[in-house]
């Protein structure tokens, strides 16, 4: 499991006194007002840990300030780099809510534990996400990710159960 989960992307800077545009990742918008720190992970790979400073929301974006960036130099290199929370700072899931970071990945088998291929990716519709599964013949299969269709999902063990309708 990933020990850091994304939240935003720096997308730009905003004023002139290193304010910067980012653009949310999460599904709750506002969680941004509550958080007192996150990690920037450079184009490196390498985690600098910043303290929220201040939170503004304009349009679809969160405005954000940090400690220790006063100016549009020093918080500009780092524009396009994500935004991540640990799992103590992560949002809370609901029964049958996961992490797409913690799908990514995961093995899948059908109810008759047969392979059907490996999650690659979930895309977020607003009616139900749905899972891009790439099969062992380079084929995509798009499972819909609804209850009648994900029998079971094991996190610990990235594996995940399905039951794939007919005519897909």
């Amino acid at each position: 499991m990933e020990q850091y989960l994304q939240v935003g992307i720096l997308t730009s800077t905003h004023g002139v006194h290193g304010e910067v545009r980012v653009f949310p990742t999460t599904d709750d918008v506002k969680r941004f007002s509550k958080l007192k720190e996150v990690w920037l992970q450079e184009p490196s790979g390498e985690k600098i840990l910043l303290h929220v400073k201040g939170v503004k929301y304009a349009k679809n974006l969160v405005i954000l300030k940090f400690e220790g960036f006063d100016t549009i130099e020093s918080i500009d290199r780092y524009r396009t780099c994500p935004l991540l929370v640990t799992r103590d700072n992560a949002v809370r899931l609901q029964k049958d809510e996961y992490y797409i970071a913690d799908l990514i990945g995961m093995r899948v088998v059908d109810e008759n534990e047969t392979q059907v291929g490996e999650l690659t990716q979930v895309l977020e519709t607003g009616a139900n996400d749905v899972y891009v599964i790439k099969k062992a013949d380079g084929s995509e299969l798009l499972l819909p990710a609804i209850r009648q269709c994900i029998l079971k999902v094991d996190v610990e063990g990235s594996l995940m159960h399905v039951m794939i309708p007919e005519g897909l």
